[in-house]
């Protein structure tokens, strides 16, 4: 991708001192860190949220972008509004252009734009878990179901169907592929009718896939998204619509992401799409406290950050501005059986990652990223090493097993 490109030396005005007054060394090396991707890895209480906005702030103050070409991406709206709160303090004319939002709310403002493109309602509703339970049981009887529609209590599964969709979402596995992979399971089953625990297998997925098929046509006929629509769509309206990419890959010239390692894969394919070939991306995260695995969660996009981008540069924040000296220490040495593995750790002993931890974190990324990545011809093959997780109501599923 050739050499790391500078950002221009630029005067220290007054403004720029502000922004980076009381900052450690390490925190502003963070701040002013030149173009190109920067994984930031901080711990609690270091100051990451600080580091963020103030490079933000820096950026502005600096006069190396205007506030319309920075996108500021985290994980949840509390944190969001805190980065807006805090911005606002650090810029002078305030945060208004610059784009501050959860991913959720980035591509719903995304598909609000572009809606047309891909035949949505600009008006569209986003229904909540509780409204997509209403939402499917009011056309249960639209749905393909047989084996996940017993007679004695038909709404049973609709929430375990419900999670499964949402799982293969944020795994990027759009109901086409999920077909594919079905259809699949149905041939190597008629290929060998003795195995009958494959036989029922096969009509399952089968099932599953046709109903996620068809849940789409629904949404899609009713005006309706769900929170995973939000991030699933707009990833795919960026790779069908090259020219509406090339739009917002020009907007955006600095792309900051906080809580990296609580984003899924789907999110992580939407960041690499937007940031493009050049990777003007900083990411923060702090692997020790990826606790978002049950709702999606890849800590393992870690590792793929620094296998796409091999010439970040990284800055590891470990000054704690938080907790006493007792608390540190007995957290220390609880942490430390993360050991080797530790981003920290690699960093400082000038090796990213261990040849472990890589082969175990590229062993967990079969399931459903086998079935999005059968288009790259390095998928799965074969049913017998999937992994399965078990829904809410038992019903088994294939996953990612991040």
């Amino acid at each position: 991708m050739g050499g790391k490109k500078r950002i221009p030396t630029v005067p220290v005005s007054p403004a720029v001192e502000a922004i980076l007054e009381g900052l450690n060394p390490d925190q502003v090396k963070a701040v002013t860190a030149p173009e190109g991707p920067l994984l930031i890895v901080a711990g609690a209480g270091t100051g990451k949220t600080t580091v963020l906005t103030r490079r933000i702030a820096y950026l502005i103050a600096a006069k190396l972008a205007r506030p319309s070409e920075i996108l500021a991406l985290t994980f949840t709206d509390k944190a969001a509004n805190e980065m807006e709160e805090r911005v606002d303090l650090l810029v002078p004319y305030g945060y208004a252009e610059v784009w501050i939002s959860t991913f959720h709310a980035f591509g719903d403002r995304i598909l609000r734009e572009q809606a047309l493109a891909l035949g949505l309602d600009p008006d569209f509703t986003v229904l909540t878990r509780p409204e997509l339970v209403v939402f499917f049981r009011e056309r249960l009887f639209e749905f393909p179901l047989s084996y996940y529609l017993p007679l004695g209590d038909p709404t049973k599964y609709i929430e375990g169907i419900l999670t499964l969709i949402s799982r293969a979402k944020d795994e990027d596995v759009a109901p086409a592929e999920y077909l594919q992979y079905a259809e699949g399971l149905a041939e190597q089953a008629q290929a060998h009718p003795e195995d009958d625990q494959l036989q029922e297998e096969a009509r399952r997925q089968r099932e599953i896939a046709l109903t996620y098929h068809k849940y789409q046509q629904l949404m899609v006929r009713e005006g309706a998204v769900d929170f995973g629509d939000q991030v699933a769509l707009t990833l795919r309206l960026f790779r069908e619509h090259p020219a509406i990419l090339a739009e917002y890959r020009s907007r955006f010239r600095y792309i900051l992401v906080d809580e990296f390692q609580d984003t899924n894969y789907t999110q992580w394919e939407l960041l690499k799409v937007v940031a493009g070939p050049d990777g003007n991306v900083t990411v923060v995260a702090d692997d020790d406290q990826s606790i978002y695995k049950f709702r999606g969660a890849a800590v393992s996009n870690l590792l793929s950050f620094t296998e796409l981008y091999p010439q970040a540069e990284m800055v590891v924040l470990n000054q704690n501005y938080r907790s006493g000296q007792a608390i540190l220490d007995a957290a220390y040495r609880l942490i430390r059986h993360n050991d080797p593995e530790r981003l920290e750790v690699s960093e400082r002993g000038g090796v990213r990652w261990s040849t472990a931890t890589m082969t175990r974190w590229r062993a967990r990324r079969t399931g459903w990223q086998g079935l999005s990545r059968r288009r790259e011809g390095r998928g799965h093959t074969g049913i017998g090493t999937w992994p399965y997780w078990s829904g809410p109501i038992g019903m088994p599923i294939p996953f990612c097993g991040h």
